[in-house]
This record gives C-alpha cells, sequence and structure tokens, in this order.
C-alpha cells in the first residue's frame, strides 16, 4: 500500500493533516482496523538516514511477539473520526538500534501513535498479544463440523420427510373401502345349541353388543392403554418414540419380541388390512392410522377399537370377550378381569385362558405391573388384584365340548353356506351324555392310564344313524385342541376285522364256517397271533371271538383284499388302505369317527351312515337355513350277512376279547383293536340305541404297557354305558341265526396258498358310479328303524 508523508508541527512531532488518507487493515481473529496514512509516519524513519529512531526502534523488532491489545482513540481534530490502533508494550532500552529491515516487512501490524504514547508516559502500557493457535484453530475446526453435520442433518431430514410424503400419497390413493369402519358386525356370530336347548358355546367372530369407553370403569381402557400405547393421547397415530424403541430392544433380543404399532395402526389393520407382514402394508397401515387420527377423536379411535379387536375364543370386542370368558357385561368387569382380557391382545391364543389358565394369569399380573408404572392404579391395588386373579366362568370351564363345537363349526359352511348375520345351530349333542363321557375318560386316564403309560383317550357316542351325541377329542381340551376322535389318524388293529369278516359273509361264508388256525407264508410274510400260539381247527365266529390273526388272514385271501377295501369304503372308511394281506390285521389308518360310524351299519340292519352334528341352522331373525332331512345313504350291505356279523359280534362279548365291556341287561356287540407294539388300542360297541368308539393311547406314538383293546378302552366302554344306557328300554339287535353247515376246510399248503385253492375267490370288478357312491343297491330306499335297529 502507499503512504503520504506527513508535515512535521512545530512541536518536532508529525502533524496528520484532517484530510489524510486511510486504510483498512485486516488481521484473523481481530476487526478491521482503519489506519490514517499520514500517520504511519509518525513512528518513520530518518528522512536522511531512512532509519527508525527512538525507542520506537526496539518495539518494531518485538512487535512480532508483544503485540498487545487494540484500544480505541478520540481524535478530537479529524472531525470525529475514531481510529483504532493497536499498541505495544516496552520492549528494551532506549537508544538501541533499529532493525535496518523495513518496518512493513518485519510486522504488519501498525504502531501505537504518538499521541498515546506522550499520554502514557512515553510507554505504551503492555497489553495481551492475540495470536490463533492451536486451541483457537480446533475450536474453529469443531465448530465447522458441527454445522457440516447438522446441515447435513438437516438436508436428509428434509428429503426423508419429502420421500415419506410421497409415500403416504401414493399408498393413499390406493386405501382400502373404509365404509365398513362402523359395520362392527361383519362376521356372523354361531350360537352352539345342544339337543336340550342349552347353549354350549359360541363360535366364529362373536360381537357382543358397542359399548363405548365412557361407560367402561375407567381401569378397563387404563389396561388396554398401559398395555398396548402409553402414548396414545399424546402421537399422530404412529408414535416415533414407540418405534425406536421397539428397534432398539429388538435389536439387543436378536429376535422380533417387540413391535411399535399404535393403537390406532392395530384398529386400521384389524378393520382395512389383511394381515401380512409386508412393507407395503406396514405403510398402508400407516396412513390409515394418519388418516383415522385425522378424522375422529382419541375417545372415538379407542371406542373403535374396543369394539373391534379380537380377544381369542372367538370372541371379536370387549363386549363378547366379557360375556365370552366371564359371562357378564363389560361394565361389569372387575380390575383382576379386565387384567386378563388386556393381557389377551399380545398373542390371544397363546395366553386365552380357556388353553392354559396359569399363563392368562401371569400375562394379567405383568398387566397390573405396567398399570402401577403408568401412574394408572396404586401398587397396593395391584397387589390386592394379583392375590386373587380372574376366574372362568360358565361353558369356557367345561373344555371338553369345544372338541365337538370345533367340528361342528367347521363344517356349518357345507350346510348353511356363510351367512351375513348371526345364527343358531341346533346340534345333536346331548349334554347329559357328553358329561359322563367327559368324567368317564378324565377319571380312566387318572386311576389307570398312569400306571400302563396311556396318556391320551377319545370317545365318540352316536346313535345308529350317525348322529353324534358325544364326542371327547382329548384328555383336556385346555392343554390341546387337537381333536383324537376326529384329526388322529391310527392303525385300526383287529377292530379292523369286522369289515373282512362282512365281506367274506355276503360271499358265502357262514359264522360255522370252519378254518384252521396254522402257520402261514404269503411271499415271505407269515402273520402271528397275539399269544404265539396255534388252536387248529376252528369256526369263523371262534376265530373272531378271539381275534386270530391267521384266520383272518386267510379269510381276507379268499375274498380278495380289494372285494375288503371296496367294503370299507361302502361303510365309509376314505383313508388310504393298503392293498395287501396285512390290511386283515387292521395296518390301515382310520380316525375314531369314521370306524364308531361304520360300525353304525351292524347296529342299524345295513344301512349306511354319515356321521354328523347339525340338525337345524337359523338366522338371528328365525329364518331356516338348514334342516337335515331324508334317510341317508341307503343300504350298504346285505340284512343277512349284517345279521351273522351280529351273531360274531355278540360272541366277542360274550366269550372274546371283549368281556371286560358286556353288559348284562341288554343285548350288545363290539370288537376290540390293538395296533403292533400296543400304541393303539381300540374298542367299538353297540347296542340297538347307540354305537360307541374308545381309542387309547399316546399322542408321541409311545409304546403302552401291554394295553390291548380289550383292557382299559373296553372298560371304558363299559363304564359310559352302564352310566348312559340304565334308563334305556332294551331292544334287540338285528339278527339272524347262522346257517347251518359245514363249510369245507381248505387244506392248501400254507407256503403255496392262492386265490385258485379258495371256492370263495371272486374276480375284482371295478364298481359304477353309483355302486362307489351310494353303495351296493342306490334304488333301495332306507325304511324307518324299529327296536332292533331304531334310529
Amino acid at each position: 500500500m502507499s503512504f503520504r508523508k506527513a508535515r512535521r508541527s512545530s512541536t518536532g512531532r508529525e502533524a496528520v493533516p484532517p484530510d489524510a488518507d486511510w486504510t483498512i487493515i485486516r488481521r484473523p481473529g481481530l476487526r478491521a482496523v482503519r489506519l490514517g496514512v499520514g500517520a504511519n509516519d509518525a513512528f518513520g524513519a530518518d528522512e536522511k538516514t531512512g532509519e527508525e529512531v527512538g525507542n520506537h526502534a526496539e518495539e518494531r523488532k518485538n512487535t512480532g511477539r508483544n503485540m498487545g491489545r487494540w484500544d480505541d482513540d478520540e481524535w478530537e481534530d479529524r472531525g470525529g473520526f475514531r481510529r483504532i490502533e493497536p499498541t505495544f508494550a516496552s520492549g528494551g532500552g532506549r537508544g538501541k538500534s533499529a532493525s535496518k529491515k523495513p518496518a512493513a516487512k518485519k510486522n504488519p501490524a501498525v504502531k501505537a501513535t504518538a499521541k498515546h504514547r506522550a499520554a502514557s508516559g512515553g510507554r505504551v502500557p503492555s497489553a495481551r498479544r492475540i495470536v490463533p493457535g492451536k486451541q483457537g484453530n480446533r475450536v474453529q475446526q469443531a465448530r465447522s463440523l458441527l454445522g457440516s453435520i447438522a446441515y447435513g442433518a438437516l438436508v436428509l431430514g428434509l428429503w426423508g420427510f419429502i420421500l415419506f410424503g410421497g409415500l403416504l400419497f401414493w399408498y393413499g390413493l390406493n386405501l382400502p373401502d373404509t365404509s365398513g369402519l362402523y359395520n362392527v358386525r361383519q362376521t356372523p356370530s354361531i350360537s352352539i345349541i345342544a339337543t336340550d336347548g342349552e347353549v354350549l358355546s359360541h363360535r366364529g367372530d362373536l360381537m357382543g353388543g358397542y359399548t363405548t369407553v365412557a361407560d367402561l370403569p375407567p381401569y378397563v381402557p387404563a389396561a388396554v392403554l398401559a398395555t398396548e400405547d402409553r402414548r396414545f393421547y399424546y402421537h399422530f397415530g404412529i408414535d416415533p418414540i414407540g418405534i425406536a424403541r421397539a428397534i432398539v430392544i429388538n435389536w439387543r433380543a436378536g429376535a422380533y419380541v417387540q413391535g411399535g404399532s399404535t393403537i390406532t395402526q392395530q384398529l386400521a389393520k384389524n378393520v382395512f388390512l389383511k394381515p401380512e407382514r409386508t412393507l407395503s402394508r406396514k405403510i398402508e397401515e400407516m396412513v390409515l392410522a394418519v388418516w383415522l387420527e385425522l378424522r375422529f377423536t382419541k375417545e372415538e379411535i379407542l371406542t373403535l377399537y374396543l369394539n373391534r379387536v379380537y380377544f381369542g375364543g372367538g370372541a371379536y370386542g370387549l363386549e363378547a370377550a366379557s360375556e365370552r370368558y366371564f359371562r357378564k357385561p363389560a361394565r361389569a368387569l372387575t380390575l383382576q378381569e379386565a387384567a386378563m382380557l388386556a393381557g389377551l391382545l399380545k398373542a390371544p391364543s397363546r395366553y386365552s385362558p380357556t388353553n392354559d389358565i396359569d399363563l392368562a394369569r401371569q400375562r394379567a399380573a405383568i398387566v397390573l405391573e405396567n398399570m402401577v408404572e403408568a401412574g394408572y392404579i396404586s401398587a397396593e391395588e395391584a397387589q390386592i388384584a394379583a392375590v386373587a386373579p380372574a376366574s372362568l366362568q360358565g361353558y369356557a370351564a367345561r373344555g371338553s365340548i369345544n372338541y365337538f363345537v370345533d367340528w361342528v363349526a367347521e363344517a356349518l359352511p357345507d350346510y348353511a353356506g356363510k351367512p351375513d348375520t348371526d345364527v343358531r345351530v341346533i346340534t345333536t349333542i346331548d349334554p347329559d351324555l357328553q358329561r359322563e363321557a367327559e368324567r368317564v375318560v378324565a377319571t380312566m386316564l387318572e386311576t389307570e392310564g398312569a400306571r400302563v403309560d396311556a396318556s391320551q383317550a377319545a370317545l365318540v357316542a352316536m346313535t345308529p344313524d350317525g348322529a353324534v351325541r358325544a364326542m371327547v377329542g382329548g384328555r383336556s381340551y385346555a392343554q390341546s385342541q387337537f381333536n383324537r376322535a376326529v384329526q388322529a389318524k391310527r392303525q385300526a388293529g383287529s377292530a379292523f376285522k369286522p369289515i373282512v369278516y362282512l365281506t367274506a359273509m355276503e360271499r358265502g361264508l357262514t359264522p360255522d364256517t370252519l378254518r384252521i388256525d396254522r402257520p402261514l407264508n404269503y411271499g415271505g410274510w407269515s402273520p402271528a397271533n397275539y399269544g404265539g400260539r396255534f388252536e387248529g381247527e376252528m369256526t369263523l365266529r371262534t376265530a373272531f371271538a378271539k381275534s386270530v390273526n391267521t384266520i383272518a388272514v386267510q379269510v381276507a385271501h379268499e375274498v380278495g383284499i380289494r372285494n375288503v377295501i371296496a367294503t370299507a369304503r361302502r361303510l365309509g372308511l376314505q383313508e388310504d388302505l393298503p392293498s395287501n394281506l396285512s390290511l386283515a390285521l387292521g395296518t390301515g389308518s382310520v380316525s375314531l369317527l369314521e370306524l364308531t360310524a361304520a360300525y353304525a351299519a351292524f347296529a342299524n340292519g345295513g344301512y349306511g351312515v354319515i356321521p354328523h352334528g347339525i340338525e337345524e341352522v337359523r338366522s338371528e331373525a328365525g329364518e331356516e337355513l338348514y334342516r337335515r332331512q331324508g334317510s341317508g345313504i341307503g343300504r350298504i350291505a346285505d340284512a343277512r350277512a349284517i345279521g351273522q356279523m351280529n351273531n360274531m359280534m355278540k360272541a366277542v362279548m360274550v366269550y372274546g376279547t371283549g368281556r371286560n365291556a358286556a353288559l348284562d341287561d341288554r343285548p350288545t356287540g363290539g370288537k376290540s383293536g390293538t395296533s403292533q407294539d400296543f400304541r393303539d388300542a381300540w374298542f367299538i360297541g353297540y347296542s340297538a340305541d347307540i354305537v360307541v368308539g374308545v381309542w387309547v393311547g399316546n399322542d408321541d406314538g409311545k409304546p403302552m404297557k401291554n394295553v390291548t383293546g380289550g383292557t382299559l378302552p373296553a372298560r371304558m366302554w363299559h363304564e359310559f354305558m352302564v352310566r348312559t344306557q340304565a334308563n334305556v328300554p332294551v331292544a334287540q339287535l338285528p339278527d339272524m341265526p347262522a346257517v347251518a353247515g359245514t363249510a369245507e376246510v381248505v387244506t392248501a399248503p400254507a407256503s403255496t396258498e392262492t386265490a385258485a385253492a379258495s371256492p370263495y375267490e371272486y374276480q375284482w370288478e371295478e364298481p359304477g358310479f353309483f355302486d362307489r357312491f351310494f353303495g351296493r343297491s342306490s334304488s333301495e330306499s332306507r325304511p324307518l328303524l324299529q327296536p332292533g335297529g331304531r334310529r
């Protein structure tokens, strides 16, 4: 820069003219300084030598390290201008030679004015030197980094908001129909009614009356909010804090253990969306949640949620759940009951009190703790409620009837379609017989089952025309909902032999036909008897009563195994059956319900039955949707052959394997069955009025301790019949005297027996459509059954 040379005053000082030029000097960390150009020469060099004079020579030499603070000096003679100049501490003694280097090159700072130096007695007060150092640089760098981060976060947040808004807009264009929001009763309730009018249970989407939050005790909605959505009244339908918390908890656990959905989101999902776990559905759920929050108040949203959410047991809505589990309206719920219902929302099936009451109570205790943490109740109130937990009331506590109810509810659409109104289903169940069946199964398993390693049992009782009067699908419905009477497929053992012998009776053999109990060999397979002995010649009646395996296989070989399978199909067995001689010993798998229905043909004189549990279906308004009519399938077996089989079945009860089941006051027939290694034990028996099937075993197929069909199952059958048939009039079974004769004994060698060796072998003929669908005779109508085969 250029400086104008100053004029000297009379005092020897350079005078700075008022109109002197000004220069602005800037340094990092300091504010701008305005300097008069002429003032710089006050410290200037000698005009002749060009050297700096006075103390300022030393001061200039030390200005690089002794630079002090900047002081303001008011210059009156400059027309009110303010000049800010640097001051310097006196560095050394006077008279020291100044540096010959130009001042501008040695130190770019501007020296203090002469006036200021004179006022201070020739010395300039010392001051701190402000020089940007390492610490200052670090602070500036940190501030710069934080600023960059904040700016980047702001930009990312802005773009994220734009992207999220775009997604919401896109999915908002494709929202599902929301017109059904107030249609609480979208799916019908199914009331299951017994033959005497008793309401057994409810199934399907049971909906109770509409209830509002204002009608409920305060602790009822509080239990739900404390467990499901504590910030319900503070979020806008989506809870970012809850989502973040869930992410952290799930990350720490290494698994999905907590969700971040709000009550509003759950309402949107339950009402409008399908239960899919996809990103698209989650976004739609959020959009709908925001829409609900904009349209309804918090109280309205909570009311809608409580009337739509699923509480398990087929109950949708708080009112229905209260009736389902406690037989009372929701406004009468206690704190304990409210906590149990709120606990169901996390996992309705797992925490259902009908499945595991202890687990439901443990979950209710957690809900009470949540209510204390949220400030809804005191610790003392929670303690009192935990000491006396809620208990089930009414039918919900009698779990075994639910095996039958599940079976009926599943079959209902085949009878009445899918009505859009509540329906009443009049069933075939007899409450008295049902209670006795439950009692017999529970008592016998408790007293004898543990001793012989038998943990499960099932029982089915039906009339000879197939109407199910009692059904027990297992030891405890609360522990397992698997219906062993309907769903389990097990090997029937000797309980399948009546089908083999019926095929033989229809083809000319009689109960008095003789066969020899002896070793056999069919292609390397040799059937053996239970006791390991061979007793020689005997009648088919005796062989059947004593369940001799070798003679059953001989008979099956004579009549043809495919004809045996055809008979099984006519009797209603639908499972795949092995097309080999082992089928005669019951290696095919069947269900208890089907096998019991097959025996019904022996009790009713040879007519096929379809096991059923529904008699009538009516709408809530009384409209008849279904009524059972007709006479059934029709005749499926020859009456004479059925009479011969009843003759043989009665022998089982008199001196055969069914002696433990025999009744003293009425004629009965039946057959026991035992699968390999004592894994399954059966007894199927009947009188003229009822057919009862019993199965005993273990779910995992574990062998029992020498349990055969003639032991524990036969005693269960006997106990049930004694309890339920004592007051029923005695009736005879459809029976015909066995035709006397001396049928020829087949004496061909066991190892070379073929189909040609028997005069009773029949060639296979593919049955026609009507034969396969309706039985042997589709044209024969079924008469009304009378005593000895009455309906």
